[in-house]
């Protein structure tokens, strides 16, 4: 066994040692052993340095025409994922990179669809994040998109930090002003259910309904665009999803993130991630700068944690299908584009592979660092999940590593994991495999565009689908005050097809 850069906080192991929590994070699998890629430290990170490599694509600019990578997802799905991410792991005491003690309780909530992350303690306990009653407070106006667009809050200092629930949620331009949506969301459905009978009684009732649009979204919207049909289906009794159908994630008292999900399988959206995106008519940008070396004109990046630039309101048509737009490779002067999320497959954009200094470093790779971070908390190959959850895992020869689009460029076309040498063989990593899998699990969707255009999608198969299909209702299942627990029955008024663009317009006004 070779020896560990750091050993994982022993929250991890505590499913096996405690009958009563099983700490912040723990495992859905914690009988089957982790998974080793070479005899020695060294080589463990030799080798997965190569298969990150190889995951990582050339440079790419962003660009505003028809891309081969694309998939049939808006783009503005990914930054949901991102957002949901951070409300279900939200704790403001410690990280798992902090490897702080992950069984203490104090400060900890547990992981839920309860958006922690918009409402932090409520205005009683956080009254800067409110207007004095129970609306949010909205920063400065902020133009190019949406008229009403606001940036958040912020604070007055020389770097102003946003007044939110997650500062997490202003590390990039676009789930920023998804913060800011959900603020407006809430202020909107505070202002149109006025007959409550008083302030504490008005603020909960919008906080419920907020909170269940929201997961109605996730439950009927978000999780058929990310996951085969038939998983998804497999979870249901007559129509509904069903607790009974659940096959590992069982918490013994409190809910717990299993480190399967949140260090592979729900890291699905950094292979949807495009190299850049258009906010609106004048702001086209990389995610995150790129060095002149590399190509001129782009040394600003979408990036955060500061008051959002006067001019980068996100106009919503480019990001989810508010509206009909344009799908053709015309130039974009003739064109108002909607983006699209890239494909899952085993292929990551540059920008991501190259991360800036100020970002992570040592290595500088996220394909890289999503690697060594599975193999040091001890995950298991993805051909060992597959067998403990029952299916037949994937032949080497069909986990292919590079960019799942329609006809490949010559010498672009992905390779075999068997080609990567002799630690994979039989032995793929869970991220990796979880993307690989995907590329088997294709489908073709009808996009929201002017024509009849229909582009191929990866959906996540059984064993990255049954990961993040266990978590997500598992984790609603729980929460006594979820929709799927309180209230199943309960639909957005006059739309049983309610889906993220509506949310989206609602916020908007519209």
């Amino acid at each position: 066994m070779a020896q560990r850069h750091s050993t994982p906080p022993r929250g991890l192991m505590s499913v096996t040692k405690s009958p009563e929590f099983e700490g912040r994070f723990g495992r859905l699998f914690p009988e089957v052993p982790p998974a080793e890629f070479g005899a020695t430290e060294q080589d463990n990170e030799k080798n997965l340095a190569a298969l990150g490599a190889k995951m990582s694509a050339g440079f790419d600019p962003p660009k505003d025409g028809k891309d081969d990578e694309e998939s049939g997802i808006p783009a503005l799905y990914t930054y949901l994922a991102q957002f949901i991410d951070h409300d279900i792991t939200f704790d403001p005491a410690s990280s798992l990179q902090m490897q702080k003690d992950p069984d203490a309780l104090t400060d900890f909530r547990s992981p839920a669809f309860d958006l922690d992350n918009v409402y932090g303690r409520g205005p009683d306990d956080q009254p800067a994040l409110y207007d004095g009653g129970n609306a949010f407070l909205l920063g400065d106006p902020i133009s190019g998109g949406d008229p009403n667009a606001a940036d958040l809050p912020r604070n007055t200092a020389k770097i102003r930090r946003a007044l939110i629930g997650d500062p997490r949620n202003d590390e990039n331009a676009i789930v920023s002003q998804l913060q800011g949506l959900m603020l407006r969301f809430h202020n909107r459905t505070l202002a149109d259910n006025p007959n409550a009978k008083n302030p504490t009684e008005a603020f909960n009732q919008a906080q419920k309904l907020v909170r269940f649009h929201y997961q109605f979204v996730i439950l009927n919207d978000l999780l058929p665009r990310i996951v085969d049909s038939a998983i998804l289906d497999a979870y249901k009794s007559n129509g509904h999803y069903d607790k009974t159908k659940l096959k590992f994630y069982h918490p013994k008292k409190w809910p717990f993130m299993p480190v399967e999900f949140s260090v592979a399988a729900y890291r699905l959206g950094h292979s949807m991630i495009r190299p850049g995106y258009r906010l609106n008519d004048a702001v086209l940008l990389p995610i995150f700068p790129v060095p002149a070396a590399t190509a001129p004109g782009f040394s600003q990046g979408l990036t955060g944690f500061r008051a959002m630039i006067s001019n980068w309101g996100i106009d919503w048509g480019r990001f989810i299908d508010i509206d009909v737009r344009p799908y053709d490779g015309t130039p974009f002067e003739n064109q108002i584009r909607l983006q699209f999320a890239y494909r899952i497959d085993t292929s990551v954009v540059n920008p991501l592979s190259t991360l800036p200094a100020a970002v992570a470093s040592n290595p500088s790779s996220l394909p890289q660092r999503n690697l060594l971070r599975g193999w040091r908390l001890g995950l298991p190959s993805g051909q060992s999940v597959a067998k403990a959850m029952g299916i037949v895992p994937l032949a080497d020869k069909d986990i292919r590593i590079g960019k799942g689009v329609d006809s490949p460029a010559p010498g672009e076309e992905p390779v075999s994991i068997s080609t990567l040498g002799s630690a994979f063989q039989g032995n793929c990593p869970l991220w990796t495999y979880i993307l690989a899998e995907a590329m088997h699990h294709q489908t073709t969707v009808k996009i929201p565009v002017n024509g009849n255009v229909s582009i191929t999608t990866p959906r996540l198969g059984p064993v990255g689908g049954g990961i993040v299909t266990e978590v997500f209702l598992g984790l609603m299942f729980e929460d006594p005050a979820s929709l799927l627990s309180s209230d199943h029955t309960w639909r957005p008024k006059n739309n049983p097809n309610y889906a993220l663009k509506d949310f989206v317009k609602y916020a908007l006004g519209t």
